[in-house]
């Protein structure tokens, strides 16, 4: 009894009966080999355009979220959530605005800082830095930069000892290294029997940090804030404080809250709108890139068009037989929207399980490449990365998916349509 079901089963007529007329030519379309070559290779050259679509899109978007990603949690190691800043005279009575902003419920941690704009000077070198006075066991609480340091410690930066700490970039356009005595020129003019010259300073480098982030580690300076507000002469006023939240999503209603809340002679802003520009750039070039990666999608998925249209003049004769037997004008079109169906939908796999395996292992195949063009491909100057990063979210697969799926299914409406209207009677005249 099992083996007659089973060879039931592999019996065509049994299998017609099991499913739907239009589903089994369909698939047997599918399957069959065709004498006419140039129609298969058209199928073939859709359903591989499809998958190089699908994996091409994967992969950009994967990398996309992963450059933002990266770049994100790097700018806020180095940045904080939310600044409270004074005017060009500094932030008076912070104190008291440091305990007001504690008592949000968003809030964990304060820090103070003085910035201000001078020149490092070693040697015949000259670089530009930004100078920040922090005070070390508060910015530990709102910055990574403990955690960032290549060499020498934080509390290495003591009132009054002028020890300075580097980032790893400008230290090596410096050529500066553990105990090297540097020169620091401020704006600030002294007046002098010689006239108005700017104020300096020397430092001793007490120690180097690599953030990541190449704008930081190729300019930022940190000193005391004591010794900063000396060298900018702020008295006891800072430039303003720094605030790490609970939820660095939370910034924007934050920083508008206290906004509301202090009394202060100055403003409150959040990292959203210190890197607005560039995040909002990043967006739409990933969303640019996605409507791109889509549309090359598109034109692989409508080839489908040609291709059904060369089955269905190649398969004039098979429709009239059907249609003499009695199938309907909407049996004949789903036969070939299943065979147009069935490409798109193998070629869709094929680019996920692509672009997911480009994307997983992103990692590898760029380090591969560098090596075998002998360049690097991100210059950490221009991209703030050096290496490649890849953020794989299941979101992008799916729209993938659905995508191209949709076109593809969109691509067999017309072809499968022309085969519903053929004519049994004109079809039959030349067979």
């Amino acid at each position: 009894m099992q083996s007659s079901l089973s060879s039931g089963h592999r019996n065509p007529l049994v299998r017609h009966i099991l499913q739907p007329l239009s589903l089994f030519i369909g698939l047997r379309y599918t399957r069959a080999k065709r004498q006419n070559h140039y129609i298969s290779f058209i199928s073939l050259a859709s359903m591989l355009g499809i998958a190089l679509g699908i994996a091409a899109l994967i992969t950009v978007m994967s990398v996309m979220n992963g450059f933002q990603k990266e770049v994100r949690a790097r700018i806020l190691g180095v940045t904080a959530h939310v600044q409270v800043m004074g005017t060009e005279a500094g932030l008076e009575k912070w104190q008291a605005a440091r305990d007001v902003a504690m008592k949000n419920p968003d809030v964990v941690a304060t820090a103070p800082f003085v910035n201000g704009q001078g020149l490092l000077a070693y040697s015949s070198s000259v670089r530009g830095a930004m100078v920040r006075g922090i005070l070390p066991a508060d910015e530990d609480t709102v910055a990574d930069l403990g955690r960032s340091m290549r060499v020498g410690e934080l509390t290495s930066l003591v009132p009054e000892a002028y020890n300075i700490i580097l980032g790893a970039d400008m230290a090596r356009q410096l050529g500066a290294k553990m105990g090297t005595k540097l020169m620091l020129i401020t704006p600030q003019f002294s007046a002098t029997p010689a006239g108005m010259v700017p104020r300096t300073r020397s430092f001793t480098v007490s120690g180097i940090f690599s953030s990541g982030h190449y704008e930081y580690d190729s300019t930022l300076a940190l000193i005391h804030m004591r010794d900063a507000q000396v060298l900018f002469r702020l008295g006891e006023n800072v430039t303003g404080i720094r605030l790490k939240l609970k939820d660095t999503d939370r910034a924007r209603s934050v920083s508008r809250m206290l906004g509301d809340t202090l009394k202060i002679d100055g403003y409150v802003t959040d990292w959203t709108r210190q890197n607005e520009v560039y995040f909002r750039a990043v967006e739409i070039e990933k969303r640019m890139m996605f409507i791109i990666l889509a549309l090359i999608i598109a034109v692989a998925a409508f080839n489908l068009v040609s291709t059904l249209v060369m089955v269905v003049t190649d398969k004039h004769p098979d429709i009239a037989i059907l249609r003499t037997l009695g199938a309907s004008p909407g049996m004949i079109m789903k036969i070939f929207v299943v065979q147009g169906a069935v490409i798109g939908v193998i070629g869709t796999l094929i680019g996920v399980v692509a672009g997911v395996l480009l994307a997983l292992n992103i990692d590898v195949i760029v380090p591969f490449i560098e090596t075998v063009i002998g360049a690097k491909m991100l210059s950490p100057e221009v991209y703030f990365l050096s290496d490649m990063p890849s953020d794989l979210r299941s979101s992008d697969v799916w729209i993938t998916v659905v995508i191209a799926v949709s076109l593809s299914l969109a691509a067999t409406l017309y072809p499968s349509w022309r085969a519903s209207r053929v004519n049994p009677a004109e079809a039959l005249r030349y067979e």
